[in-house]
């Protein structure tokens, strides 16, 4: 039974983890993400394992993990109230060609990378033809450019 709340405590350490360190996509992860995600597997997974490696404790620890997933997935989808403890509402970056300075600071987000989307997505070029740019709650961005009509 050890294996099981060892899971279950690094599950929701990890999630908790996760959640403050914000919203990012696995497009957008650095290097320097890459090589904390690499270190804390490692951390991770010595502390769910302990002293016992045997298969059986591998495959309890991986059912564990699979199950607490699948009842975090049901739970956001069936109440709002887990949804939003779990997962981010998409947020809006630019509004109309304006940009929210203390958003993307706030979510650790450049400008820079929110006008490549733009022009990688939707051939946007310049700022000012952009009506909205939102991150969703994936951590990716979308951009919505300008009709015609706006500009």
């Amino acid at each position: 039974m050890e294996p099981v709340f060892r899971a279950i405590g690094c599950y929701l350490l990890l999630l908790i983890v996760v959640r403050l360190s914000g919203k990012r996509g696995l497009a957008q992860i650095t290097i320097f993400d890459l090589i904390l995600l690499l270190l804390i597997s490692q951390t991770v997974g010595q502390a769910l394992i302990g002293d016992d490696s045997s298969l059986t404790t591998a495959a309890v620890i991986t059912v564990t993990l699979v199950v607490i997933n699948r009842a975090s997935d049901t739970a956001a989808h069936r109440w709002a109230d887990i949804s939003h403890v779990l997962e981010d509402a998409p947020l809006v970056l630019i509004e109309n060609g304006h940009v929210l300075d203390e958003r993307l600071t706030h979510m650790k987000i450049r400008l820079d990378d929110v006008l490549e989307t733009a022009r990688l997505e939707e051939g946007v070029e310049r700022l000012d033809q952009i009506k909205h740019a939102i991150l969703e709650r994936s951590g990716a961005i979308s951009i919505i450019p300008k009709d015609d009509d706006d500009r």
